[in-house]
């Protein structure tokens, strides 16, 4: 018999035959403030879950349905929803079914189970994913879905609680989470050892000891194994009891009404103190991982047999009958009732609608539009006392670096909402001085010093923009990316993917990267690879190489997440911040003066730049390539060459039909690209112009595939003003 058949079977024969677990250890319900009506609620929510999870198998085995990681044995989770609020934000994992069924009791007009199995049937009616996943999610509940497998949601919940602090000192209203609002997160046992959880818990644990605002309830639920490696008994207690930060709360989730006790405790602790809670509810897996599992492969029978005898069903049976709120009969007419009904529901729901093209699986990559509040708008005087001594010094010209950092500031003053978040921004001002003064003149609430986590402070601006705040987060070096770029590709990308376009998070991630840094060396600070933020989808990508561009760039990058929800990665070449001169020392061509809002020519999304008209040759490049490159165009002028540089400056996606007129007339096209050969933009530029420009010549130039050394050998592998000058003679030979 199939494993979900068998514990349904043994339910159903325990009830007949009187064989319930006793309770003698577990708290009374009017003891914890639990009335009749409130358990019945969470029991009925608990056995809605368990057949939900039968019927999930039955259609995966009629091609039906695609999706069998269920809750059974996790329906305490049940009891930690009537225990929260519906407006405190829940970021679940899969096991969560009972947790999204019982919230619903609590908001008006919601059809649940209705709702999942249309998620079941992966029908485009779904009204959380339009068919695309099934997830654990619902707009009206306050439930960000979720297909996390490894506590990859951890740090964006750590970064939504912050908010809550953020948002009271700030004296903001309207947001989506109250001001007394509790975040909860929910994981397993095996992701509790994942670094991206462990990092959460750890930043949660240290804002929290500095005292700082984290209304936020991990909630564990061990059941003892991830998939067939078993957790080692006590590990997560030994782990957690004791941890700084961390207020430690255990519970028996198999229990129902031990388990409400719990997550009240837990929840009114969190809301009362506003520090962060490790609530532990054991609880078991029955059936296996999901489907496909068979446990008995690697589980002896009788630890199946001991886990089988901890149903949560049972002792929740138990508890009726003990209260005298239902008999064994009520019991199983109750659940045999449900079952049927959810029977009748899904032949419904397999027969609506699927998603039936490319089109409309891409719809919701890309955020809906919104209507915002209209910015401020500061005068001459307001900016006048915000910049002080600086104020006198914008009518000179300045490098990259000052200029973003006077842009950074208008935009601050201009968007209350905005936040910047990363290692050494407040008062240091940053590696580069690029954030310099924003912390004395906007606060540490909107100007945060974080620990030193990438996976933390992105997960802080994911967190911070579901409450409504435009984050702008820096990472201090590219290469440092990597350590957290799950973050990005795994959480930020996805989210309006997954929901819809019903969840967004807009946000600005500014990098310093690439190479040409004479003073750095290695992999980790000297790193010109662009790659990952090429391969995901929805994301901008946009690469200043002058001032001017940089914050005119960087005032669209706003717009774009403020008005588009976008997610958008703004790499600051750090060979470029300091750079004053282009040709010879002391030509200040490479300098701009500051334009203040509203001055200049705007940069929008996908606009290149343009040096030249020359038709003998178009050069295509974009960060310090740009810069080599215009050198060398001046040098082939010297010798007759008629040639123009065009500035991609939006790298993903890029804007095709404007950078094929960019390049309009010319004969020949170099791309010249300081990313590695293999991996690199040139790579889909050379395809883009072999098919758009069959009549052009086309070569390129890009570093080698190798890491950056130190000192004098960091440009070796890079292309350099003599090799673009060699290459273009070469293509016009």
């Amino acid at each position: 018999m199939d494993a979900a058949e068998a514990v349904h079977e043994k339910f159903l024969g325990a009830l007949a035959e009187g064989r319930l677990p006793g309770r003698a250890d577990a708290p009374d319900p009017g003891a914890i403030g639990l009335s009749r009506s409130e358990a019945t609620d969470i029991f009925l929510s608990q056995l809605t879950s368990r057949q939900m999870d039968r019927l999930s198998r039955h259609l995966q085995a009629r091609g039906e349905g695609f999706y069998t990681i269920g809750s059974s044995g996790h329906e305490g989770n049940a009891a930690v929803a009537a225990a929260l609020r519906a407006t405190d934000m829940a970021f679940l994992h899969y096991r969560s079914n009972a947790f999204q069924l019982h919230r619903a009791r609590q908001v008006p007009g919601q059809t649940p189970t209705w709702d999942m199995l249309l998620s079941f049937a992966a029908s485009s009616e779904d009204p959380i994913s339009g068919g695309r996943h099934k997830v654990i999610g619902s707009k009206p509940l306050a439930i960000p879905p979720q297909t996390s497998t490894i506590a990859s949601h951890l740090p964006k919940a750590v970064g939504a609680a912050f908010s809550i602090g953020i948002a009271r000192r700030l004296g903001m209203t309207g947001l989506p989470l109250p001001d007394d609002a509790v975040v909860l997160a929910s994981f397993g046992d095996a992701s509790a050892n994942h670094s991206t959880a462990q990092g959460a818990f750890n930043t949660a644990g240290w804002a929290a000891y500095q005292g700082s605002p984290m209304p936020l309830v991990f909630l564990c639920e061990d059941n003892g194994i991830g998939i067939s490696t078993r957790t080692p008994a006590g590990w997560i207690e030994a782990q957690f009891r004791h941890r700084a930060g961390l207020h430690y709360i255990q519970c028996d989730g198999t229990d129902l009404a031990a388990a409400y006790k719990g997550a009240k405790e837990a929840a009114d602790y969190a809301r009362r103190t506003r520090r962060p809670v490790f609530l532990h509810m054991a609880t078991v897996r029955l059936y296996g991982h999901a489907g496909s599992d068979v446990q008995g492969a690697y589980l002896p029978k009788a630890l199946i047999e001991a886990d089988e005898a901890r149903d949560p069903l049972l002792k929740g049976a138990a508890l009726m009958i003990e209260q005298g709120w239902m008999s064994a009969a009520d019991v199983a007419d109750a659940y045999q009732e449900i079952g049927a009904t959810l029977a009748r529901q899904a032949e419904a729901a397999i027969r609506r609608p699927k998603i039936t093209t490319a089109a409309a699986v891409m719809a919701s990559l890309i955020p809906p539009k919104r209507a915002i509040a209209r910015a401020n708008s500061p005068s001459d005087d307001e900016r006048k006392a915000m910049f002080g001594n600086d104020w006198g010094q914008m009518d000179k010209p300045m490098h990259m670096a000052r200029l973003l950092s006077w842009a950074l500031a208008d935009l601050m003053l201009a968007h209350r909402e905005i936040v910047v978040a990363g290692e050494d921004v407040g008062p240091k001002g940053g590696v580069y001085n690029v954030t310099a003064k924003l912390h004395q003149r906007f606060g540490s609430a909107r100007v945060i010093n974080t620990l030193l986590d990438e996976q933390a402070i992105l997960g802080l601006a994911i967190g911070m923009a579901h409450n409504g705040f435009v984050p702008m987060p820096e990472i201090q070096f590219l290469a440092y990316v990597h350590n957290a770029e799950d973050q990005i590709r795994g959480e930020a990308a996805t989210l309006s993917f997954f929901s819809n376009g019903q969840y967004t998070n807009p946000m600005v991630i500014r990098i310093a990267g690439l190479g040409y840094q004479k003073g750095f060396g290695g992999h980790f600070h000297n790193d010109n690879s662009l790659a990952v933020f090429r391969d995901i989808p929805g994301i901008i990508l946009a690469v200043p190489s002058n001032g001017r561009d940089a914050v005119q760039m960087l005032r669209e990058c706003v717009r774009l997440a403020r008005e588009e929800q976008r997610v958008v990665v703004f790499v600051e070449p750090i060979a470029l911040y300091m750079t004053r001169d282009l040709h010879e020392e002391g030509d200040g061509l490479w300098t701009s003066i500051y334009e203040a809002p509203g001055e200049g020519t705007p940069i929008r999304f996908g606009d290149v730049g343009v040096h030249g008209d020359g038709t003998d040759l178009a050069i295509v490049t974009y960060g310090n390539g740009y810069y080599l490159s215009r050198q060398a165009e001046k040098l082939l002028a010297e010798d007759g060459v008629k040639a123009r540089v065009i500035d991609l400056r939006w790298l993903g996606p890029v804007d095709t039909d404007k950078l094929v007129a960019a390049v309009g007339g010319a004969k020949r096209i170099l791309i010249v690209d300081e990313c590695r050969i293999t991996g690199s933009q040139s790579e889909a530029l050379m395809a883009l112009f072999v098919e758009q420009t069959p009549d052009k010549k086309i070569a390129r130039i890009a570093a080698d595939d190798s890491f950056i050394p130190l000192g004098r050998a960091a440009t070796l592998t890079l292309p350099s003003r003599e090799g673009i000058i060699a290459a273009a003679r070469e293509l016009l030979a």
